[in-house]
């Protein structure tokens, strides 16, 4: 299912801060995915919800400077912005979603209006994101609404997913993306063999899963189409390597190129991503370099 050229993305989630105990850095799934299709010029709009206070402050000021449309951005009074405590012991790290953060409580009639009449593209939403019942009540309530293909992003963060509610996000999607791991702990046994068979189950039409450095593969009922990324010999971190694989494959979709293409572009972004510090991108430079790759080879284009 591929959506008109015209329609934008809307994507649905969190935006929290990672902090650590010398730093705080801006992220979360949904919206690593809108900076990069925003650097890709395809104007996403993100929905989601932040604390009246200094953090969420920083949310619409990163968002201004990118060039985001802001009419998504929800302000909680009561809840703050999210935060993920992350404690360091030696090379290993501990991680606590805080709960009750301002993105739990994303309010489903702001959320439509902020689309309003405007064709979606496609809609994009992660699990973490339905962890609550209000937010989850709002994701229910735009995919009643939204005639769009759905994405969905699997990310299973303990306690904060149960395999029902995971079952449902999944028969809600047309696409599904998640990666060996969370396959093993969804589907305890199955393998990527069994593609048709998930495909079927969940009604989809494809699956992308990410295998770390074995790159990815992409299923759809007619095909199957690995890409395995080239060897990253300046290594910086793998954070937000995911959440840049999704957004090209969510560009993809939108563009309509075709499988293979697109997963093989998706691997050579995430790789790309290695290469800096961080999940998101500053500057447009690296964004512009991978538009004129595509451009170049052809097989459609941002």
């Amino acid at each position: 299912m591929t959506a008109p050229r015209s329609a934008r993305p809307v994507i649905f989630g969190e935006v929290l801060f990672d902090v650590f105990p010398d730093r705080a850095v801006l992220g979360g799934a949904p919206f690593n995915v809108a900076c990069h299709l925003q650097g890709f010029g395809l104007g996403p709009l993100m929905i989601t919800r932040v604390g009246r206070d200094a953090r969420g402050r920083d949310v619409a000021g990163e968002m201004e400077r990118r060039g985001m449309d802001m009419a998504g951005l929800q302000w909680d009074d009561a809840h703050p912005t999210g935060e993920v405590r992350v404690e360091m012991t030696g090379n290993e790290h501990t991680f606590e979603i805080l709960p009750g953060s301002a993105w739990d409580h994303i309010d489903a009639h702001a959320a439509r209006a902020a689309i309003g009449p405007a064709d979606v593209g496609l809609f994009y939403y992660g699990s973490l994101a339905a962890r609550s019942p209000v937010s989850s009540g709002a994701l229910d309530t735009l995919l009643e609404t939204i005639k769009a293909p759905f994405f969905v992003d699997i990310n299973l963060r303990d306690p904060w997913w149960d395999p029902e509610h995971c079952t449902k996000l999944m028969r809600q999607a047309n696409w599904l993306k998640l990666n060996e791991d969370e396959l093993g702990r969804l589907h305890p046994g199955r393998t990527d063999t069994d593609h048709a068979a998930l495909l079927d189950t969940y009604g989809l039409d494809g699956l992308v899963m990410t295998r770390d450095k074995d790159g990815a593969v992409l299923f759809t009922h007619a095909s199957r189409h690995t890409a395995r990324p080239e060897p990253v010999e300046d290594f910086v971190d793998s954070v937000g390597a995911g959440d840049a694989f999704a957004s090209v494959v969510v560009a993809g979709i939108l563009l309509g190129w075709e499988p293979p293409v697109t997963v093989r572009r998706a691997v050579e972004f995430a790789a790309e991503m290695c290469r800096h510090r961080g999940a998101t991108l500053q500057g447009d430079a690296v964004y512009e370099r991978f538009l004129a790759r595509w451009r170049d080879k052809g097989g459609g284009t941002a």
